[in-house]
């Protein structure tokens, strides 16, 4: 078979003329042949392939610049380049879904029947492996945070973090202004974390988990693979979603959680305060209920006890100081390879004065 006319391709690749010339001009699918007389375009019939690998993926909505480089790889490389777009996509849409709900629940909120209040306590351990310990725990009236530091100045890292949010414990909220305090608060613990990082001769950064406490509901923000659980009802919640590349494999499907467990790349993060490339937060409302009790920690105890154990502590119902440390002695009784740093808070009726 010769060359087609651009109007015979269009009609075997169903494309249009008008997107098959805009290919032409992005260097997407050029022409076999232009007539030097005419300027009309001639194809192949060998190009009618990668035009509908085209017209395909852009139907997936992946950018032109980006379909020009899968265009150019072999089809291996071609497929991994598809299937790590998607996961983006699919993480991008996660997030979106996220401040979504986040952006219902805050719009719909109603004073709660009852006043409440959140008792707490917070630990941290070096653990017995680690030299020195680069998490920072805080719990107080309204704050309650863990910051997993990395890097040489990890330390410093993770207490800048958490310092850049202690002053939400004296700031008031206001009216209708929930949104702007945890965005100007991330911001602010950004800025602080990258201040320690420039000072740093290598790669230093935090993760951060935090809880601010409104009176009825707790607002969280998240970044990276520190996590935050809810016992509830007997039940345990994991509220947070790891911001690791492993965690990302098993979201692909790469990885089963078991094979995650023991990856030799588990902590290596996607998101962090820092250098990290992507600072962008999970944040949440959670309407508090009696009884609910709330646990923040690093992976110094998450990556070492099974969320069977921590819901069997969580669950004896001790104080919130008796409770971390009894999850800082798991930590530390399953090996302590890591510095571990709990925050325990429980949701209870506020008494009457």
């Amino acid at each position: 078979m010769g060359l087609l006319t651009i109007g015979a391709f269009a009609r075997a690749a169903r494309l249009s003329p008008k997107a098959l010339r805009l290919y032409d001009e992005l260097g997407l699918l050029t022409p076999a042949r232009v007539d030097p007389v005419t300027g009309y375009r001639l194809y192949a019939p060998g190009q009618l392939e990668q035009a509908r690998l085209v017209a395909w993926l852009r139907r997936l909505g992946m950018p032109l610049a980006r379909i020009r480089h899968v265009c150019s790889l072999d089809a291996g490389a071609a497929a991994a380049e598809v299937r790590a777009y998607w996961a983006q996509v699919e993480a991008d849409t996660a997030a979106r879904r996220e401040l979504a709900a986040f952006l219902v629940d805050h719009l719909s909120w109603k004073e709660p029947a009852m006043p409440l209040e959140i008792r707490y306590a917070a630990l941290s351990d070096t653990g017995l492996v680690r030299e020195s310990n680069q998490d920072t725990a805080y719990a107080g009236e309204r704050l309650l945070a863990v910051a997993d530091g990395y890097g040489v100045r990890g330390a410093p890292a993770s207490a800048a973090a958490v310092d850049a949010l202690r002053r939400l414990e004296t700031d008031g909220i206001p009216a209708g202004g929930l949104l702007n305090v945890l965005e100007d608060a991330i911001e602010q613990a950004e800025h602080a974390v990258r201040r320690v990082a420039a000072s740093s001769p290598a790669d230093a950064g935090t993760t951060l988990t935090a809880m601010l406490w409104t009176g009825s509901q707790l607002a969280l923000v998240h970044i990276g693979d520190s996590r935050a659980y809810l016992l509830r009802e007997g039940e345990l919640f994991l509220i947070t979603h790891d911001h690791t590349v492993v965690q990302s494999m098993v979201d692909e499907g790469r990885l089963t959680p078991e094979e995650a467990a023991s990856h030799p790349e588990r902590a290596l993060l996607l998101r962090a305060l820092g250098h990290a490339p992507d600072v962008t937060p999970d944040m949440r409302l959670h309407d508090a209920r009696p009884a609910d009790r709330y646990l923040l920690c690093s992976d110094g105890l998450s990556a070492v006890v099974p969320d069977g154990e921590i819901r069997r502590v969580l669950a004896e119902g001790g104080e919130p100081e008796e409770t971390v440390r009894a999850l800082v002695a798991l930590a530390i009784g399953s090996g302590g390879p890591d510095n571990v740093s709990c925050v325990v808070a429980d949701v209870v009726e506020r008494l009457p004065q």
